[in-house]
């Protein structure tokens, strides 16, 4: 296995790790709904599922909740 043979200085490990950082999440405003929401993604605003400020599935609710999960089948 190789071994170092000096100890990695401070300055040298804080210069390697300045990438190692989050960013925040791009949050957007629907000019239509008003609705916040990440950018690039679905989101649902009264039970129906907006894309790009268009309704991309009317009457979204009751599909997501007859595809979500019960406790029996889990």
């Amino acid at each position: 296995m190789a071994h170092p043979k000096r100890r990695t200085s401070k300055a040298r490990r804080d210069k390697r790790r300045t990438h190692d950082k989050l960013t925040p999440k791009a949050i957007s405003i629907c000019q239509t709904t008003g609705e916040t929401h990440l950018r690039h993604k679905a989101y649902v605003v009264d039970g129906d599922l907006y894309l790009h400020g268009k309704v991309a599935v009317k009457d979204f609710a009751p599909i997501a909740a007859a595809a979500a999960p019960t406790e029996d089948e889990e």
